[in-house]
């Protein structure tokens, strides 16, 4: 009679990631003073996330800062910021799962409504849906006989929290600070006991006056914090994301220092995941000498994080620009520097662009266009034969030169951060019953021909027989078989 022992245990997958796009808007007034806008960056984080049925509900905030010439000519600020919300509706999703979310503004437009003019932006917003769930599987059994295997059993941790990074640095002769932008890149995430310590490096860029000239001043300020995970173990690979959900930077002029001290203060949202992996014993198949058996099975997939590379690359070439740009053109800096790209598994390359604006002079008046320079770039030992991989890149020390009329060419430097994951995959057996009886052989002696590439377990089942019964009837066998062996079944009067 067939007694089986089925163990049941809980766990966390992550069930799906759904995105989602909302328009996020911002009315300015028309200022009489305003001759033409010449760089905007939008700033955007999530300030919530809920799971209910069918649908995903997030919320954010929007900090728009643009610069504009006056009549005059001179740079001027404005800032003014907005709350949104959307959703994304996907019948997976239940009341009782929880979401991750990330956001990135994919692009902004301007345009004119009677004395003012409103700034739109497109926010795109990924959210990696977790569940609980449970797993019921075959450890044991009487009266069958059942091939216990290794099952790599695993659970999604999430973790996340705050940080506050903090600089003060110098900046010779700069006497405003239009736009300061940042990009936080994670490049090391792991486990210790009870926390997960991430670290990584924030790209500073600051559109800035040094006297009545426009620069771009670059910083790279290293960050590292420790988040508090009670299912954290020592040297367990995590991934991470850093978003930047509040920035500040002040700057104090020292006239008599002829320096401009520059306070940096920013507030981090970091949140992530890693595999918690175990291995269990349990029946990946079963048989019965004398009953027919119905199995039911499950089968689970994940990718662990198994290791973060980091990458330092230059990128040069031609660049598209939204202007024509000539000889008559005086540049000055290249602000707002943003690179996206993404991972080309059948090449092997990072592929993305460099996107900034171009301050630049011309006719006398203080102009801005945004340039973009297309790239791709091998990432060397990347990955290995069935690993996935996952960038997220920043970019620095952007320079642009006019190579010929209406030509510019751009250099930057990209530090890309490459997540690399592998697949894990069980498939178990999580029920049985038992059937009929079988109809048994009747002769005394059988050949058995076998397929190549057979185990003991896969000729034992074909024969119903016990797999030590079968290796002391044939010794001489060796596993997995080649196919041209002959196995010899015995069977006494009793049919067994």
């Amino acid at each position: 009679m067939l007694k089986p022992v089925i163990n049941t245990e809980s766990y966390i997958s992550l069930i799906k990631t759904v995105r989602g796009q909302s328009v996020a808007e911002c009315r300015f007034p028309q200022p009489s003073e305003v001759n033409e806008i010449i760089a905007i960056y939008p700033q955007v984080s999530c300030v919530s996330c809920e799971i209910s049925s069918g649908r995903a509900n997030y919320s954010g905030k929007l900090v728009l800062t643009l610069v504009y010439a006056d009549e005059q000519g001179k740079l001027c600020r404005m800032q003014k910021g907005a709350e949104f919300s959307h959703h994304v509706d996907d019948d997976c999703l239940a009341q009782a799962q929880t979401g991750i979310c990330n956001m990135v503004c994919e692009k902004t437009s301007v345009r004119r409504e009677g004395s003012s003019f409103v700034i739109s932006a497109i926010v795109t917003a990924d959210i990696a849906v977790y569940a609980r769930a449970e797993r019921t599987y075959l450890a044991a059994a009487e009266g069958v006989f059942l091939n216990l295997e290794k099952q790599a059993f695993c659970s999604n941790v999430t973790f996340g929290g705050e940080s506050e990074v903090e600089d003060d640095f110098d900046a010779d002769s700069v006497v405003d600070i239009l736009i300061p932008s940042a990009k936080a890149v994670v490049l090391s995430a792991e486990c210790g006991t009870g926390e997960v310590k991430v670290g990584g490096e924030i790209y500073l860029s600051l559109f800035a006056m040094r006297q009545q000239t426009p620069v771009c001043l670059e910083r790279v300020i290293p960050f590292s914090c420790a988040l508090p995970c009670e299912d954290a173990g020592a040297g367990m690979p995590a991934e991470a994301c850093a978003e930047i959900t509040d920035l500040n930077v002040t700057a104090t002029v020292n006239e008599e220092r002829g320096k401009c001290e520059v306070n940096f203060v920013c507030n981090l949202s970091i949140n992530g995941e890693f595999i918690a992996e175990k291995q269990v014993e349990a029946a990946s198949d079963a048989f019965s000498c004398d009953n027919l058996l119905a199995l039911g099975f499950a089968e689970e997939s994940c990718e662990k994080c198994v290791d973060i590379k980091v990458y330092s690359e230059r990128v040069s070439g031609l660049a598209a620009s939204k202007s024509k740009l000539g000889y008559d053109c005086k540049f000055f800096a290249a602000a707002l520097p943003v690179a996206e790209c993404a991972y080309i598994e059948s090449t092997g390359a990072a592929e993305g662009s460099v996107t900034a604006v171009l301050v630049y002079e011309q006719n006398g008046e203080i102009k801005g266009t945004e340039i973009n320079l297309p790239f791709s770039v091998t990432l060397n030992g990347v990955a290995e034969k069935g690993q996935s991989v996952q960038i997220s890149a920043a970019v620095s020390g952007v320079s642009v030169r006019l190579k010929a009329e209406g030509e510019a060419e751009v250099e930057a430097q990209l530090k890309i951060s490459a997540t690399v994951r592998e697949k894990r995959a069980c498939r178990y057996i999580c029920s049985v019953e038992e059937g009929e009886k079988k109809v048994k052989e009747e002769c005394a002696l059988s050949v058995f021909l076998p397929e190549a590439g057979d185990g003991l377990w896969e000729i034992s089942k074909k024969l119903d027989k016990n797999p030590a019964d079968v290796l002391a009837c044939n010794p001489e066998l060796t596993f997995p078989l080649n196919g041209k062996e002959r196995i010899l079944v015995y069977r006494g009067r009793s049919g067994n």
